[in-house]
């Protein structure tokens, strides 16, 4: 029987964290301060384990060395993708990520491009997409005064939204909002603001005043997403992006839905629903429910989703093929 590769979510405490993915996705968490759900991840600060098949027990990032032909027999080192699902019960830092060239060469890992789903948003709700600056002296003169009303760029979100951020791109996530965060598997982030907060031991958390100057992208422009959908009877797939890095779908099934899977592997996350998945031909049902998150590997060309269920699926875009 061919099967998913379901995945174990390694969760992380943040500052900024809450409890809605304990109460959202029924994951047994203790702490009421997780932040982040690494729901498929092979990151060393965050490697999520195979719960299921020949390899049950086995971590994504030795996976992705031993096993190659799960996934297409990629020429990376690393598995290049991280998704994640975030839950800002307080305003995240004001940030902003390196390319894969600065982030090689100064951190040491790849850079960090990244995408929005937003999951849920309270009303009233804002992230931080963009800035104002019109130079590099420009925009190191508003952060140095302090001048944040002026520089930084609020956009009011509800669910169902997408945002594409490209590295460069200065963002913030706003609180009350839960999203899922497609990326580069990279955990390298300058801070640029952080609303003067302390740490655990009450010290003003780091900021990174010249990295953030040296990889902002001056001026800022809104990406072109061209975002497409396609119906199926009630069911339908949203093309969100189509990138360098990543293209990130929504499959939104209301009965059945059938896709076609042309990339080396497929990440797949179940937001919301019950239902199950049909592989290739293969007349056996495998049942999946909100909270899941697994990969469809190489082997899969066919899909057939039955139930009610809202997915957002990704896979490696044009530089990771």
């Amino acid at each position: 029987m061919l099967e998913p590769l379901f995945l174990k979510p390694v969760f992380q405490e943040k500052i900024w964290g809450g409890t809605k993915l304990k109460e959202e996705f029924d994951y047994p968490l203790e702490s009421d301060q997780v932040g982040e759900c690494w729901a498929i991840s092979a990151h060393p600060h965050g490697v999520c384990t195979i719960e299921n098949g020949p390899f049950k027990g086995e971590k994504l990032d030795e996976l992705w060395k031993n096993h190659p032909e799960l996934f297409g027999n990629p020429n990376e080192e690393v598995f290049p993708l991280l998704t994640k699902i975030l839950d800002a019960a307080d305003d995240l830092s004001v940030q902003v990520h390196p390319d894969d060239l600065y982030g090689k060469e100064h951190e040491g890992e790849l850079g960090k491009t990244e995408c929005w789903y937003i999951i849920s948003a309270d009303e009233g709700s804002e992230i931080i997409y963009g800035h104002h600056a019109k130079s590099k002296e420009e925009l190191e003169e508003m952060i140095t005064s302090g001048d944040w009303d002026h520089l930084l760029r609020r956009i009011p979100v509800q669910a169902g939204d997408f945002f594409f951020v490209p590295s460069g791109t200065i963002h913030a996530i706003g609180k009350g909002i839960m999203i899922l965060e497609t990326q580069q598997s990279s955990d390298t982030t300058y801070r640029v603001y952080d609303y003067d907060r302390k740490d655990d031991a009450g010290n003003p958390r780091e900021l990174h005043i010249q990295q953030s100057l040296d990889v902002t992208t001056i001026p800022h422009v809104d990406p072109i997403l061209g975002i497409q959908q396609e119906n199926q009877g009630e069911s339908s797939i949203t093309t969100f992006i189509k990138s360098d890095y990543f293209n990130v779908y929504d499959w939104s099934v209301s009965g059945v839905l059938n896709v076609k899977t042309t990339a080396p592997y497929t990440l797949v996350s179940v937001l919301d629903g019950f239902g199950y998945v049909y592989l290739n031909d293969e007349a056996e049902k495998i049942e999946i429910k909100k909270g899941q998150h697994f990969i469809l590997p190489t082997s899969v060309e066919k899909v057939r989703l039955e139930g009610d269920l809202k997915i957002i699926a990704s896979e490696p875009g044009t530089k990771n093929r």
